[in-house]
C-alpha cells in the first residue's frame, strides 16, 4: 500500500445480500449515483474513500461495473465479496477463498487459440494483486477465529452443519453457467485440477483490472459444492455467514487487523 494515503477502492458484490452489511458501515459522503443501470454508493469505508456497486450475477455484468468504477469513479483498486462453489478437494461449505489467480472456464476461442486463453493476450490466467490477496487472507484467516470464538457466530455456523471453516488460497475459476451437477465438477477438475472454487464474476473484473493496469483481489466464501454433493438453503447461508464473513474480513482488511 503507498504510504502517501489509501487508494479509493471499489467493492462489488454480485446479490444484494451479499452487499448489506458493507452498506450499513458505508459512511455516505456523496449522494447515490445510477450508471449503467447500476447503483454505485460513494463514501467512506472503514477509514478509506470507497465506492460500493451491486453488479449483478455474470461475466458481463461484473466487467461492465468494474469498468464504470475505474473510468468513471477513480478507483484504484477493486475488491469482490461474495458466494461461489467449492471445488478442490477439502474445500467445504462455509470455507473463505482468497484468489491468487482467476481464469474463466467458459472461454474457448480454439482452434485460433489455446483453450481459455483470452485472445490477443496470450494468457488465460490472471494473477491477482498480491499484497492485496495477502491483506484479505490475513483478515480472513483472524474473522474465521473470531466467528468460531464469538457465541453468536459460532452458533449461526453451527446452525448449518459448519464446524470448523478454513482458508483457501489458489485459483478461482468463473463463467457464465452456474456448476451444479457431478459432471460438469467432474470435467472442470480434470481440466484445472489446481482449481479450489468456481463463480460467476471473478475472472471477468480481473480481466477488466488487468487492462487498466489496477489492482484486484478477490474473497469468496463458500456456499455449496458444485458438485451437488452438499448443498443447503443458499439464502439462508447468506444471511447466516457470508455475509457477515464479507464485512468481517473487509473491516480487518481496511483498518489494518
Amino acid at each position: 500500500m503507498a504510504d502517501r494515503r489509501n487508494p479509493r477502492i471499489g467493492v462489488l458484490s454480485a446479490l444484494k445480500a451479499e452487499q448489506q452489511m458493507l452498506l450499513q458501515e458505508l459512511l455516505a459522503a456523496r449522494p447515490l449515483q445510477l450508471h449503467g443501470q447500476r447503483a454505485y454508493h460513494r463514501g467512506r469505508l472503514w477509514g478509506f474513500d470507497a465506492v460500493l456497486v451491486l453488479s449483478g450475477v455474470g461475466k458481463v455484468a461484473a466487467a461492465t461495473s468494474a469498468t464504470s468504477l475505474i473510468a468513471e469513479f477513480g478507483c484504484e483498486a477493486l475488491l469482490f465479496t461474495g458466494t461461489a462453489g467449492g471445488l478442490g478437494e477439502g474445500v467445504n461449505i462455509g470455507d473463505i477463498v482468497v484468489a491468487e489467480q482467476c481464469l474463466q472456464h467458459d472461454l474457448d476461442a480454439s482452434p485460433l487459440f489455446p483453450r481459455f486463453e483470452v485472445p490477443l493476450t496470450g494468457r488465460s490466467r490472471f494473477a491477482t494483486d498480491a499484497a492485496w490477496s495477502q491483506r484479505l487472507a490475513t483478515a480472513s484467516q483472524q474473522a474465521l477465529e473470531g466467528m468460531l470464538g464469538d457465541l453468536a457466530g459460532h452458533g449461526r455456523l453451527r446452525s448449518l452443519g459448519i464446524d470448523s471453516p478454513r482458508l483457501h488460497r489458489g485459483l478461482l475459476l468463473s463463467g457464465d453457467r452456474f456448476i451444479s451437477g457431478p459432471s460438469q465438477a467432474a470435467e472442470l477438475r480434470a481440466l484445472l485440477p489446481d482449481a479450489v472454487a468456481v463463480d460467476m464474476e471473478s475472472a471477468a473484473v480481473a480481466q477488466v483490472c488487468a487492462d487498466y493496469r489496477v489492482p484486484f483481489a478477490a474473497l469468496r466464501c463458500i456456499s455449496d459444492r458444485a458438485d451437488a454433493t452438499a448443498h443447503i438453503d443458499f439464502d439462508r447461508f447468506t444471511n447466516l455467514v457470508a455475509r457477515h464473513y464479507s464485512a468481517a474480513v473487509l473491516r480487518l482488511a481496511l483498518r489494518g487487523y
